[in-house]
């Protein structure tokens, strides 16, 4: 396994949708909305890219607003889609251009989380699943869903571990403002 290196990698928020929200258990909201601000915040500040897909969102309504503005904040590509996998997604190949490294946060886990992480695993990308990142209506969805996408060859880790190996290393003023981010 190779560093996350900022440049050739993209941060994909899967769906976080405001119908689906309200169907998702409060803690792992609350820790999946704050992986993926931090997350966002850290690529605007380190030069990853972002991107986000949005389920059939006619039903399942729009980005939720804290992550809907910090993606438009940083002009990331919002992707309505219609497949589980973001992979599906009109645009997906344009917007996504070519990193090595792929990381995941959203829901539910167990669909469009795992059939993105498998695809985009099975085209030789380095996906990296974000634990502390995910949510799905039942925690043994959940839980069978990072099982899944482990088997389908992704790493699971946490928003902190992705930070840090981005930055490499202590000091200098992204460091200093990403800590800040993360106590």
């Amino acid at each position: 396994m190779t560093r996350l290196d900022p440049k050739r990698t993209t941060v994909i928020v899967v769906d976080v949708q405001e119908k689906l929200v309200k169907a998702m258990p409060d803690a792992a909201m609350s820790s999946l909305l704050r992986a993926a601000s931090v997350l966002i915040d850290a690529a605007s500040l380190l030069g990853v890219g972002v991107m986000a897909t949005e389920q059939y969102p006619s039903g399942l309504g729009p980005t939720i607003a804290p992550l809907r503005e910090k993606l438009v904040g940083i002009k990331a590509p919002i992707l309505e889609k219609l497949d589980f996998a973001a992979t599906g997604a009109p645009g997906f190949q344009q917007a996504f251009a070519s990193p090595r490294s792929a990381v995941l946060v959203g829901m539910e886990t167990h669909v469009c989380v795992y059939q993105t992480a498998r695809e985009l695993a099975a085209r030789g990308i380095d996906v990296h699943v974000c634990i502390d990142g995910v949510a799905s209506r039942r925690d043994d969805h959940r839980t069978t869903g990072l099982e899944l996408c482990r088997a389908s060859g992704a790493t699971l880790t946490t928003m902190e571990t992705v930070v840090f190996d981005w930055l490499e290393r202590a000091g200098g003023d992204a460091f200093k403002t990403l800590s800040k981010l993360l106590r």
